[in-house]
C-alpha cells in the first residue's frame, strides 16, 4: 500500500461496476476541490484490472493541468496517489496514449479542470493522440456531436471546439485530436443545474459513418444496414442519397433520419478501420446515442445494424438519455449550482 498523509481521502475502485469512470471523476473532483486522494482497487472489474496505458496517460494529464503529484500512475497498477496543486488555465496541453488508447477517456480527466477560471481567462486548448473510435470507449464523433453538446446546452460550458484531424482506430491508433474550451470566469459563474424529466417524441435521428483505409461500399454498408435496423423498428421506408439516408415515419409525427458518410483521405490512418455513431434529439432536450465499430470479418452492414439496434434500445428504456451520456454528465451534475 503506497505511503500516505493521514489527510488523504480514500478511494474503493470497485465500487459499482469497478472501472475507469470512478478513477476519472475521482482524480478530477480531487483536483477542483483540491483535496489529495488515494485511489484503490483501480479497475478490480475488469481483466486485468489495474491501469492500462490510456487510464495512466489521462493521470498524467491531469497532473499537468493540476500541478499535481502523482505516485503509482504505471501501467496494471491497482492503486495511486494524487496530491492537486495549483490549477493552471489557458495552457496547452498534449497526451499521447502511444497506443490505440482512447482519446475521449483523456478528454473526459481533463475536461472538468478546464471548465473554471476566477477571472476572464483565454480557451485552454488540447491535442490528444491514440484512438479515436473504439470498443471500449465513446467514439469521438460521441463526443463531439452528444456530450459536448448536451453539456453547452443544459450546464452552459464555456465555448467549446472539436476538431478530428486524424482517426486512429484499433489497434494501431495514430489518432489526432485538437480540442478547446473557454472557462467560466469570475466568483458567480457556475454550471447550470439541470431538471431533465420529460422526454418527449424524437425529432430527428442524425448520424455519420465513418471509415478509413477501406472502400467506400463499407460506409454504405453500414448506413444501408442502419437504415434497415430503423425501419423494422417502425420508422418508415427510406431515401437514398450518396452521401446520406432519410427515413420517414409514417402517421403525423415524422422523423427525420440523416446519416452521413465521411471517408477518410487515403493514407492519412495508421490503420483501416470503421464505425458508425447515431443519435436521437429529444423533444423535452434529452439525447439518446448509439455506435458500433467495424471488425474484420464483421459485415459492414451488421456494424449499423448494431449501431441502430443500440439507439432503439436505448429510445426504448425510455430515459431522457442515454447510459453513456448519463455516466459522463454525473460529474458535471456534481459541480453544478444547487437548486
Amino acid at each position: 500500500m503506497l505511503a500516505r498523509a493521514m489527510t488523504n481521502f480514500v478511494i474503493d475502485g470497485s465500487v459499482l461496476e469497478g472501472g475507469g469512470q470512478i478513477l476519472r471523476n475521482g482524480v478530477s473532483l480531487s483536483a477542483l476541490l483540491s483535496k489529495p486522494i488515494t485511489i484503490q482497487k483501480i479497475r478490480n472489474s475488469r481483466k486485468p484490472p489495474g491501469l492500462r496505458n490510456q487510464h495512466r496517460t489521462g493521470l498524467e494529464l491531469a497532473a499537468r493541468i493540476a500541478s499535481a503529484s502523482l505516485i503509482g500512475a504505471t501501467n496494471d497498477s491497482t492503486e495511486i496517489e494524487f496530491v492537486p496543486g495549483h490549477i493552471n488555465i489557458s495552457n496547452h496541453y498534449h497526451a499521447d496514449s502511444v497506443t490505440a488508447g482512447s482519446t475521449t477517456l483523456l478528454l473526459q480527466i481533463a475536461l472538468p479542470l478546464l471548465l473554471f477560471s476566477p477571472k476572464p481567462a483565454p480557451p485552454s486548448t488540447l491535442t490528444l493522440y491514440g484512438g479515436t473510435n473504439a470498443t471500449m470507449a465513446p467514439q469521438i464523433d460521441y463526443t463531439k456531436h452528444v456530450f459536448l453538446p448536451f453539456a453547452r446546452r443544459h450546464f452552459g460550458i464555456g465555448k467549446f471546439s472539436l476538431d478530428i484531424k486524424k482517426r486512429g482506430y484499433f489497434p494501431k491508433g495514430g489518432g489526432e485530436v485538437h480540442f478547446s474550451v473557454e472557462p467560466l470566469s469570475g466568483p458567480d459563474q457556475k454550471l447550470r443545474n439541470i431538471t431533465l424529466l420529460e422526454r418527449g417524441k424524437v425529432k430527428w435521428i442524425t448520424g455519420i459513418a465513418h471509415s478509413g483505409g477501406l472502400p467506400h461500399a463499407i460506409g454504405q454498408g453500414m448506413i444501408a444496414g442502419a437504415e434497415k435496423q430503423l425501419a423494422i423498428a417502425g420508422y418508415g421506408k427510406k431515401q437514398v442519397s450518396q452521401t446520406s439516408t432519410s427515413v420517414q415515419s409514417p402517421g403525423d409525427d415524422d422523423v427525420t433520419v440523416s446519416i452521413q458518410y465521411v471517408q477518410e483521405p487515403r493514407g492519412l490512418t495508421k490503420g483501416p478501420g470503421s464505425g458508425i455513431v447515431l443519435w436521437a434529439e429529444l423533444e423535452g432536450g434529452g439525447m439518446v446515442g448509439g455506435s458500433a465499430v467495424g471488425t474484420k470479418n464483421k459485415p459492414a452492414e451488421k456494424v449499423g445494424q448494431e449501431a441502430a439496434s443500440q439507439l432503439i434500445q436505448g429510445l426504448e428504456n425510455g430515459g431522457c438519455v442515454d447510459e453513456w451520456l448519463q455516466d459522463q454528465i454525473i460529474i458535471l451534475m456534481a459541480l453544478a449550482e444547487a437548486h
